[in-house]
């Protein structure tokens, strides 16, 4: 496939595409941002190594597309895409990694995803996934065979809805909650004031049906990368 042949719509208002590349190895996110550069039309690119950094980059500009790679340093599985989701919802989210798993798959298109790439897929095949994600289709490879049935158990999808209700500020806070960080560090990462926190942390356990923050972590890790595959990632 000629990549000067391609041509493709445009995601935003604006026909500069903001994108925004989530991977913690540079290697990766040097080479898509290579390929998307070839793919569209200029794009302004931003990298972020982190949940926390790439919540940072969406508050002060919105990407139209995001590339996110599921197992982060500090967040694994669908609990990053649903923060992302909560944070930008016009956003549309491509999930990236190394393995291609069937039940992966459903899951983060399940939880909002527009398109699944396994690591590793040849340019042409990446080419591909973004025309039809660009085109306002959801993209899976070849290969993917929907399990029978819903993939995410009642309980999981329930824990989906209950975390996508919590603002960007709250999915935060969760987030290094689930870090073990307590309320006074909490506030002194968020320079806000700990009595915040702690309003922050009673809604967020309201909206998660916990009675306790010890709880609100075990809900979170429900659908943690480890708990969607049985494994560990070696992404």
């Amino acid at each position: 496939m000629n990549m000067a042949e391609v041509v493709m719509p445009s995601f935003g208002e604006t026909s500069e595409l903001r994108l925004l590349l989530i991977d913690d190895h540079p290697l990766f996110c040097d080479a898509m941002a290579m390929t998307v550069g070839e793919i569209f039309d200029a794009p302004l690119i931003q990298t972020a190594a982190t949940l926390k950094e790439a919540l940072k980059r969406v508050s002060d500009t919105p990407p139209d597309l995001i590339v996110l790679d599921l197992n982060l340093p500090d967040v694994d599985g669908v609990d990053g895409l649903i923060r992302l989701r909560s944070a930008v919802p016009d956003a549309k989210i491509v999930v990236v990694s190394s393995i291609s798993d069937n039940r992966v798959t459903s899951s983060v298109l399940d939880s909002g995803a527009v398109g699944f790439v396994p690591k590793g897929s040849p340019r042409e095949e990446l080419v591909r996934a973004f025309q039809i994600v660009a085109d306002g289709e959801i993209y899976t490879p070849e290969d993917f065979v929907a399990p029978q049935g819903d993939f995410l158990s009642q309980e999981k999808q329930e824990v989906v809805e209950k975390l996508s209700s919590l603002t960007p500020q709250q999915s935060v806070i969760l987030n290094l909650i689930c870090e073990g960080k307590l309320n006074k560090q909490i506030a002194y990462d968020l320079s806000i004031a700990e009595t915040t926190v702690k309003a922050h942390l009673t809604a967020i356990m309201r909206k998660l049906g916990v009675q306790n923050r010890t709880q609100a972590v075990l809900l979170a890790k429900k659908v943690s990368y480890v708990s969607l595959t049985g494994e560990t990632s070696e992404d």
